[in-house]
């Protein structure tokens, strides 16, 4: 085939080729990397348009992979020599191809380059080697070469000469030296290190200057290639006179190290040669006796002295070793040759070049750790550990590099991202290598970061607190609620949805609604405190992703009481059809509490407390108002003077604002006794809601109550009277005396002669400032109720009098050492009088029993306060 040899199949990456240029685009995430290799070798100066050899075929591809995959061809070589057919899959001389001008003395001479195919990505290394053709002859740098010889060298003399350059390599490059038919000189050939072949004259028989002054020769080049090329140069030996010791150096080969990037006129070594001869003979100088212009721009000596100066820039890359031959002559013509070996130690003068193979500027916030960013290729042009390369990631940035391949590096997630917490990265990579000091390289991408749909919304509170005040008008709003979400657009949108929830058994749109877009909640009617004080609801913030996420709050909304409920009195009761008087003796002292006024409202705080004042009253100087507990207490002692009828108005006023009260009128009756009560408030007028009726009614009660007063009174006397008849009957006997209890008295069994019983126990108020039980007073305190509707008047007394029999008589006084029983009280009138009597805020009884025992004695007794 035209295209030459052809190898194909899948190896590993080669040191050899590490250091080429590698650039591709990664064009798919997590798409399989396929590294094929295939090997292609040609001939240097082919034409344009000739067939390298068939991509598809040698790789197994189809060419419809090629179209789809849009296979195309990435060099890191500033020419391009290859062009690819991807319709027809093969692949093409592109530009002229000069071995020479490639690689120089480089073998074997070869390029690569890579074929990237996409969705999925595959990466295929494909090298061409070329060969080389004989298409360069030998050339020597002079067209002649002039020697100085002394009729008296001696045999076996050697005289270098100049070597001849062929830029072709291999069979096709110089393969030996031939030198013109003569008598004097044979021609020895030698190979330096390198491989390179340069040649000698050795005299093998003396020169007669006399028979032959001036010598010429002819010196040819001749390489291996077909056609065989050759190169000539002329010799011209001069015969001197005798000279009969040649310079000789005392070392055979000298070695030297420089250090590239070393400056000028360094010095490397010196070459030393001494001649035996005498005077002007034994003048020696030193001479490069390769003249190859590239050796002479880099290194000098100096003729005199045979030193070594560095002339130019030394760079390993580019160069490792150098090999000069320098020749000693003195002034006879006669010369010795020497070879120095110059070795050149690298620093680390280049840092690492970054060169990006595939990146992509975008990657979505719930991407898998591993997920590959960017593929990037790291050399280093210097050797050993100068050229050892490492790559990090600088900062804390959620990434990592890692190796693939010798020099390639992946750049890859390390961590899972967060675009709400960063919303772009700038990666910065760093490559290092390993000289000292080291030398790095960096660059920076900028990656941004895709949002997803992966945060709820969040309010701003864990609980929402409103207040409104009631009697508020409808479509009121109350509270503001605000959700936020850290995703971006559509993700981040947010509707507010009031959740389905009963309040008192009514669903709560009936109360409040919610505007979807701004959060705002109103009130859809008008609240009464005392009917709800509080609404508890649920509020959903809903984002517009897809699936959407939302988040709850909930929403206590209360309400504000306002002042619009006057206080509502309790008692004193106001009716209108009867009148409640409130007694107070004339013995009262001052502070004596009369009664209390007691009211509530409805409201709440301070719309509810309460205070009372006394707004209008008969006398003004006598009673006063508790300005907190509505108490109404005397300011003086009462006098005879003092009004029996006493009216006083009380307003009872709220802590509201504005503040909104109540009036009671409280009726007083200063007086001792129920007949001074009942002829004062007979009196009333009929527009203060007095009736007639009401004192026929109290006055009926009255003659009931004294009847059966009167009446027990004289059963009581006549029992006593009687058992005192017995006892003196007793006492004039001689019998024994055997008190006597008739059973109809028993204290406790309330079998009396009456025909109903009541157990009263004595009781007295905390506020009272009496005793018990107060013998001996001729009036106690009295509450009066008048009812106008009523024909009568009823009354109830309470210990109006006591009855007290005559000192003198024994069975009068009471024991003091027994103890005394539970207190009866005997009603002739059944279920007693209708009427509620009062005294000091306290209900009392109206007649006690007394039983001491030891004497069976029973009377009447008036209970203490």
């Amino acid at each position: 085939m035209a295209c030459g040899k052809r190898h194909r199949g899948w190896v590993k990456w080669r040191d050899g080729f590490g250091h080429k240029l590698f650039h591709f685009f990664l064009l798919c995430h997590l798409s399989p990397v396929v590294t094929g290799h295939i090997r292609y070798s040609i001939p240097e100066e082919m034409k344009k348009g000739s067939l390298i050899g068939n991509v598809a075929q040698d790789l197994g591809l189809d060419l419809k992979r090629l179209r789809s995959g849009h296979a195309r061809i990435v060099s890191a070589e500033s020419v391009q020599y290859t062009e690819l057919n991807a319709d027809k899959g093969i692949l093409a001389v592109k530009e002229r191809i000069d071995r020479e001008q490639l690689c120089g003395d480089t073998t074997p001479c070869s390029f690569s380059f890579e074929m990237i195919l996409e969705n999925p990505m595959e990466l295929h290394q494909i090298t061409v080697e070329i060969t080389d053709i004989n298409d360069h002859s030998p050339i020597f740098e002079t067209d002649q070469i002039n020697f100085d010889i002394s009729e008296s060298a001696t045999t076996g003399a050697r005289f270098s000469l100049t070597r001849s350059e062929d830029p072709d390599v291999g069979v096709n490059g110089l393969r030996e030296y031939l030198l013109s038919e003569n008598d004097h000189f044979v021609l020895k050939q030698h190979s330096n290190a390198d491989g390179k072949k340069y040649a000698e004259m050795v005299l093998q028989k003396p020169l007669d200057r006399e028979a032959n002054p001036n010598l010429s020769l002819k010196l040819i080049a001749v390489d291996g290639g077909t056609p065989q090329r050759s190169g000539t140069v002329n010799i011209n030996v001069a015969v001197l006179d005798a000279n009969d010791n040649a310079p000789v150096f005392n070392q055979s080969v000298y070695k030297a190290v420089v250090t590239e990037m070393s400056p000028k006129d360094t010095y490397v070594t010196t070459v030393n040669a001494s001649d035996a001869d005498f005077g002007s003979n034994s003048m020696i100088t030193y001479h490069f006796s390769d003249h190859k212009s590239g050796l002479n721009n880099l290194f000098r000596i100096d003729e005199i002295t045979g030193i070594i100066y560095i002339n130019g820039d030394i760079d390993y890359e580019k160069e490792k070793k150098f090999e000069l031959r320098i020749d000693a002559k003195d002034q006879g013509g006669l010369t010795d040759s020497s070879k120095v070996i110059i070795e050149v130690i690298d620093v680390n003068d280049n840092a690492p070049v970054i060169s990006v193979m595939s990146f992509t500027n975008t990657v979505s916030e719930d991407s898998p750790p591993g997920t590959t960013i960017g593929i990037i290729n790291v050399k280093d042009l210097d050797s050993g550990d100068n050229g050892q390369v490492s790559c990090k990631i600088d900062g804390n940035a959620p990434f990592k590099m890692k190796s693939n391949l010798r020099k390639y590096y992946t750049l890859i997630t390390d961590s899972v991202l967060d675009r709400e917490t960063v919303l772009e990265y700038n990666v910065s990579v760093i490559a290092t290598d390993g000289g000292i000091p080291p030398l790095s390289a960096q660059i920076t991408f900028n990656l941004k970061v895709s949002d997803v749909n992966d945060n709820a919304p969040v309010f701003s509170q864990t609980v929402y607190t409103a207040y409104i005040k009631e009697n508020n008008s409808p479509g009121l709003p109350f509270i503001t609620l605000k959700a936020k979400d850290p995703d971006e657009n559509q993700n981040s949108r947010i509707s507010y949805i009031l959740e389905d929830t009963n309040i008192g058994g009514s669903p709560v749109s009936r109360y409040v609604s919610l505007n979807v877009e701004t959060g705002v909640a109103q009130a859809i009617g008008t609240f009464d405190y005392e009917q709800i004080k509080e609404i508890v609801f649920v509020v959903k913030a809903q984002d517009g992703g897809s699936p959407p996420l939302s988040s709850n709050v909930t929403v206590t909304l209360f309400i504000q009481d306002q002042n619009d409920n006057p206080p509502q009195v309790l008692y004193p009761v106001q009716t209108g059809g009867s009148m409640v008087a409130e007694m107070v003796p004339r013995s009262a002292d001052v502070g004596y509490l009369v009664t209390k006024v007691v009211a509530v409202d409805v409201d709440s705080g301070q719309n509810a407390w309460l205070s009372y004042k006394l707004q209008k009253a008969t006398d003004r100087a006598l009673f006063e108002v508790g300005l907190q507990n509505g108490e109404i207490r005397t300011i003086r002692q009462v006098t005879d003077k003092d009004a029996v009828k006493q009216r006083l108005t009380v307003i009872v006023e709220d802590n509201g604002q504005p503040s909104r009260s109540a009036t009671v009128i409280v009726n007083v009756a200063v007086a001792d006794s129920f007949p001074e009560v009942l002829s004062e408030f007979s009196e009333f007028p009929h527009d203060k809601e007095y009736n007639d009726n009401l004192t026929f009614y109290l006055v009926l009660a009255l003659a009931v109550v004294s009847f059966l007063f009167i009446t027990c009174l004289v059963v009581i006397i006549s029992v006593k009277i009687y058992r005192w008849r017995q006892s003196r009957i007793l006492y004039h006997s001689s019998l024994p005396v055997i008190p006597y209890y008739p059973p109809r008295y028993s204290d406790t069994l309330g079998t009396g002669t009456l025909p109903h019983v009541y157990n009263y126990e004595v009781c007295r108020t905390t506020d009272s400032r009496k005793s018990d039980i107060k013998f001996g007073r001729a009036a106690s305190q009295n509450i009066l109720m008048m009812d106008p509707s009523s024909t009568g008047t009823m009354q109830r007394i309470q210990s109006e009098k006591s009855i007290l029999d005559e000192p003198d008589s024994p069975l009068e006084r009471p024991n003091a050492s027994a103890g005394c029983s539970p207190l009866s009280f005997k009603d002739e009138l059944g279920n007693g009088p209708g009427s509620v009597f009062r005294t000091g805020g306290t209900i009392r009884g109206l007649f006690c029993w007394k039983h001491c025992q030891g004497f069976g004695l029973g009377f009447a007794e008036a209970c203490g306060r």
